[in-house]
This record gives C-alpha cells, structure tokens and sequence, in this order.
C-alpha cells in the first residue's frame, strides 16, 4: 500500500497521529514500544523528509452559524491560468485550490462567512476571472465524508 517503503515502527507512528495527533512521544513509544525518544527522532525524521506536512486543527464551517461553504470548477485560458492561481490563492475566502487534468481546469473550495459574504466574492473575485472560459458555482449543503490527507 501506501507506507510499503517505512518500517512497521514508522508505519504505526503514522496511523496513531492519523487517528490522535496530540499523543505524545512517550503515549505513542508505550503503544509501540519504542522509548519517547526514538519516538521523537522518527517523527522528526518524517517530518524532515515531508511526509508529516502539518499539525493543525480543523474547523467545520458547517458548525458555525451563518457559514456557507462552496467549490468552484473554473476552466482557464492558458495564458490566465497562473494569474488566476495567483489572483485567488491569496485571498482569504479560498481554502483549497487544485489544478485539474483537462483544459487548464482549477478547482476551488471556499468558505465565506455568509450568503452576503459568499455573494459578494463571487461578484468581485469569481465573476471579474480575466481569461475564464467557464465558471460553475457548487453550494455544499451538507458534509457526507470529508477525509484530510492520507488515511492509513
């Protein structure tokens, strides 16, 4: 599968953070059986080499009142596409942006605070796209499987 190339003791490292990333090195050495340090010498060394990319709490903007999150399917011009990657990777509605296989085809998730915010955005930002050939809009209404990253 995915982790053929590490070692078991490695391996399990990467399936506890999946499941709990807040154990400790001394939590995860007791269950593996490894001592906190190697535990640490082998997370760090995972980390060196990009396998582990982040620690990071995630927030379901479902859960918070009023949040409307969407995804956008935008087919470029070639010569626009880098400007719109640039364009919308810096503004702060965008969370996620994917280059397609197809004619230079972006996928972009946003989350807008509000119906107004998310309206707003797609007037100032989605619909003035220079070089845009297509554009289709997608609310999210409900959140059935949300998987981030890898799973073991």
């Amino acid at each position: 599968m995915y982790l053929d190339n590490l070692d078991s003791f490695d391996q399990q490292i990467l399936s506890l953070l999946t499941k709990n990333a807040r154990y400790s090195y001394s939590e995860i050495g007791d269950i593996i059986g490894l001592s906190r340090v190697a535990v640490k010498s082998r997370i760090d060394a995972l980390e060196k080499k990009g396998i582990i990319e982040e620690y990071t709490t995630i927030i379901n903007p479902q859960k918070i009142s009023g949040a409307v999150s969407c995804y956008f399917e935008i087919e470029t011009q070639p010569k626009y596409l880098n400007a719109i990657i640039d364009k919308l990777k810096y503004n702060d509605t965008v969370t996620q942006i994917y280059r397609m296989s197809g004619n230079c085809c972006l996928h972009i998730h946003a989350v807008a605070a509000s119906q107004d915010e998310l309206d707003h955005f797609i007037r100032k930002e989605i619909d003035s796209l220079e070089g845009a050939i297509r554009i289709q809009t997608h609310v999210i209404l409900s959140r059935i499987k949300d998987v981030k990253g890898l799973r073991l």
